[in-house]
């Protein structure tokens, strides 16, 4: 007999039974689905499937492997993606010279890209104006040599299109009150809101570089997905990209954050004219994800300072910057001794004038 197996529409992990709630669940990403939903999902996705697609898929990840170089570093692990052109780089992370350690496999090639919109030069201009808002940074922060650090790099990006089964239930309370003669009345009345919906949310990003902050690449968006084009090799010329290192099962709760405050936004918006709403409970639920392998353009930079590293991210299609500054005590001493000194003097000599 075969024995049948179902695959997470969300991560692509196998599915198993749970005897506690009747539904099939799966360990890596934690959705669970009835019977039915799994059986009609994969007798969608089976459907879909095209020969003829699979085999120009594969000459595309051949195509990646025979035309990526990558760079791994010593110093600090990361591995680096470059077109076959490039003989000799360094680590964006940590600066530190690079050595040659093969081809890519095709299971890393993007799907989708979106070019670099700024340029160096603007991305400099960018970096020098928001650093001249910050007063107390080291003042080798804004030196060229520092600025030469400024990486064009693509992010590994994983954007999902998730389908979701939204139930949401509240008591929602309308007051009005009234004068008459000498008395004031208050009127409350009480009403069952019930919202059942199937909500879908396109392009819900997540980076897959583990050694990218997630908060720093979160506070860069949003980019144009509308703009992604077809992957091509010629995108990686004169820049950098890192792979991904944190797969979908991985990304999967992150995904699943964002979805759910996507979901409660849409509610909320359908909830209106009560003057106060009383959440009872709410379920989103998320039944398929369609996931696409994406390469953003980010301008990166890291700075150490007192053993600390520091890094900053330019959105390269928005312009976006985002990052923490260093924070130089001894030039934020400096100028607190000058203001004290410049208080003191305007207040002696405004004592003196009054004298």
């Amino acid at each position: 007999m075969e024995a049948v197996q179902y695959k997470c529409p969300n991560c692509g992990g196998e599915l198993k039974f749970k005897p506690d709630t009747q539904n099939f669940g799966c360990e890596y990403c934690f959705s669970e689905f009835t019977e039915q939903e799994v059986r009609e999902i994969n007798a969608r996705n089976e459907e879909n499937q095209d020969t003829s697609v699979n085999n120009a898929n594969q000459a595309e990840q051949n195509e990646f492997n025979e035309h990526t170089n990558v760079y791994h570093c010593g110093s600090c692990g990361a591995e680096i993606i470059s077109d076959e052109n490039t003989s000799a780089t360094f680590c964006y992370y940590c600066h530190e010279p690079v050595i040659l350690s093969g081809r890519l496999s095709g299971e890393y090639r993007p799907k989708k890209v979106i070019g670099f919109q700024i340029n160096r030069e603007r991305a400099e201009t960018i970096f020098k104006d928001w650093c001249w808002k910050k007063w107390f940074v080291p003042k080798n922060f804004k030196t060229t040599s520092q600025l030469e650090k400024m990486t064009g790099l693509y992010v590994p990006f994983w954007l999902a299109d998730c389908d979701i089964k939204a139930s949401y239930n509240a008591i929602g309370k309308k007051i009005r009150t009234w004068s008459s003669g000498n008395y004031r009345y208050t009127e409350t009345k009480e009403y069952s809101i019930i919202r059942k919906a199937d909500i879908k949310i396109n392009k819900i990003p997540a980076d897959g570089a583990s050694k990218i902050e997630d908060a720093l690449m979160e506070a860069i968006e949003p980019f144009r997905y509308d703009e992604a084009k077809d992957f091509s090799m010629s995108y990686l010329s004169g820049f950098y990209a890192d792979k991904y290192d944190v797969s979908k099962a991985q990304i999967f709760p992150r995904i699943r954050q964002r979805a759910e405050k996507g979901c409660q936004s849409v509610i909320s918006d359908s909830v209106i004219g009560y003057s106060s709403v009383i959440r009872t409970s709410e379920n989103y639920n998320i039944i398929n994800t369609d996931w696409e392998y994406a390469l953003l353009p980010v301008w990166f930079m890291t700075y150490m300072h007192n053993g600390k590293t520091y890094s900053f991210a330019l959105n390269g299609q928005t312009g976006k910057i985002a990052g923490t500054p260093p924070f130089d005590r001894l030039k934020c001493g400096i100028f607190c001794g000058i203001t004290a000194l410049v208080v003191t003097l305007i207040t002696m000599l405004g004592g003196y004038f009054l004298w």
